[in-house]
């Protein structure tokens, strides 16, 4: 069992945030008041928690309209009440009543990516009627993801939600959420617009006129020294909104990698295994033991409510003052506050799920270790990942049960081919807006919307995040960690009887080339 890891950061701005007064006004809550808003993206990840957080904190709103797809027979009003059934949502719901919550939240039936967002003549008079604040988060986040549909997902619904910002009578913000990864070529990147890779325009108009195998066939050409789909049709989009900045109250916002909730409503709670989740799933039942990955360096990592936390803040700050008076760019990021290493998430990870909470049905026992050097990467990538998954497949398929392993194990090849990028690379992000606002916040408004340096335990945000994965995605329960602790404790003495398997044949051969003779 190894030594509990400590991690202590010198600073803690909550800490010197004083009592609250009791005469002190939410000015965001009050910004929001009797508003109505409009949201893409509202069945994301981040979307959930932003919704949720405008339900609970700034509960006096009009209405939230949604943009929701018709999915699986279900129509986007029956969609909203299944989203609520999702434990993110419990809190608000005690507070403030169910019924009261669907009377605020309504469907928009629609979907990014057809012309004017396939909206009912009906709802788009509605929307130009009431609506002054526009949040545009929808996006797919696959890194994978066609060029083709990248583009009409990221840019070109973009461009269509701009399109009907336009025709709002009484529009007042226009917030893109943006990442703060879509400027690779930028090491330091600043709060101002970049020029983009292409003109938006003619790549746009490119992918309508060509087939996803045409457009296929000269992707690499295409996004040149851009790793992937994705950055490039976020920094297109960008683009977009900065050609609309003298006709329309918007702003681009950008937050890092998104992980999940620090605090509130439920600490660790997400609904995917995206970035360092599932890193620590895969790293826990035993199938990632080996990474290229330059073990001192960091990602900006920001906790999903926190990142709310800077829109709404964001939001008040520009209506209230005007975009005209304020920066049109703002960053949601961390790293001038606080770096964590990969080196030091692998440690957290791996003392986490060995000391506290293990997993159920591990495939082999929590190990390894990042490679500074690549070909020693693969070599213990083939030794300790693909042989031994070719070694439970066989015996599944012996006692007659799928293979598996083998599958995974192909998967997280391909992820890798995106994580090492980023893994292998260092961004360095100004956050000023965020240290101006923080000025501008009252006690009360400071500890509601908190984007100050926060007072994080990464042990106990670590434990949070894999009981909620192993609850919530895994779909594994509490009164099973018993059992996953025996599993675990079998599984050490395998993969020590691997190794020494190993050893013992290494050394064999040794001693048959240099002795035996």
């Amino acid at each position: 069992m190894t030594a509990k890891p400590k991690f202590v950061y010198e600073k803690n701005d909550l800490a010197t945030i004083g009592n609250v007064d009791e005469n002190e006004v939410d000015r965001i809550a009050e910004c929001f008041k009797g508003r109505s808003l409009f949201i893409t993206g509202g069945t994301g990840f981040l979307g959930k928690v932003l919704v949720e957080k405008l339900l609970r904190s700034c509960g006096e709103l009009k209405h939230i309209y949604l943009l929701i797809r018709p999915k699986k027979g279900k129509d986007p009003q029956e969609r909203i009440k299944d989203i609520f059934q999702n434990v993110l949502f419990d809190q608000v719901k005690q507070q403030r009543g169910e019924e009261r919550i669907l009377q605020q939240v309504v469907a928009i039936a629609g979907d990014v990516l057809l012309p004017g967002l396939g909206i009912s003549e009906q709802d788009l008079a509605t929307l130009r009627e009431e609506v002054s604040i526009v949040y545009h988060c929808a996006a797919t986040v696959r890194f994978d993801e066609p060029l083709r549909s990248a583009v009409f997902m990221n840019t070109r619904g973009t461009k269509y939600m701009l399109e009907l910002a336009g025709s709002l009578k009484h529009l007042e913000f226009f917030a893109y959420c943006s990442t703060a990864y879509c400027h690779l070529h930028v090491k330091t990147l600043y709060e101002k617009p970049y020029d983009p890779p292409a003109d938006p325009h003619k790549v746009m108009q490119a992918c309508e006129w060509l087939s996803d195998d045409e457009v296929a066939t000269i992707e690499k050409k295409i996004l040149g020294d851009i790793p992937n789909t994705y950055a490039y049709t976020k920094s297109l989009a960008e683009a977009l909104v900065v050609e609309k900045f003298k006709e329309l109250p918007a702003v681009i916002l950008r937050p890092s990698i998104v992980i999940p909730i620090w605090k509130e409503p439920i600490p660790g709670w997400t609904d995917n295994i995206n970035g360092p989740t599932g890193l620590l799933i895969g790293a826990g039942k035993g199938v990632i033991r080996t990474m290229y990955c330059k073990s001192s360096g960091y990602g900006d990592f920001l906790p999903v409510d926190v990142a709310v936390n800077g829109i709404l803040v964001a939001s008040w700050r520009n209506i209230t003052a005007g975009t005209d008076n304020t920066n049109r760019v703002a960053h949601m990021t961390s790293s001038n506050d606080i770096k964590v290493s990969w080196a030091e998430i692998i440690e957290l990870g791996r003392w986490v799920i060995e000391n506290k909470v293990p997993l159920n049905g591990v495939a082999w026992y929590p190990g390894g270790s990042m490679k500074s050097n690549y070909w020693v990467h693969c070599i213990c990538m083939i030794l300790f990942q693909w042989m031994p998954a070719l070694f439970v497949d066989a015996l599944l398929w012996l006692l007659r049960y799928p293979p598996v392993l083998c599958r995974v194990q192909n998967r997280i090849f391909k992820g890798f081919e995106v994580f090492e990028y980023y893994a292998n690379n260092v961004w360095n992000f100004d956050n000023s807006e965020a240290v101006k606002l923080r000025k501008l916040m009252n006690n009360k408004e400071r500890r509601t919307y908190v984007i100050e340096k926060i007072e994080l335990d990464l042990i106990d945000y670590f434990t949070n995040c894999v009981l909620c994965a192993r609850r919530l995605i895994l779909k594994e329960s509490d009164e099973s960690i018993p059992a996953a602790r025996r599993h675990m404790k079998v599984m050490w003495v395998v993969d020590k009887v691997y190794k020494g398997i190993w050893l013992f044949g290494i050394l064999y051969m040794l001693y048959r080339c240099f002795f035996a003779s």
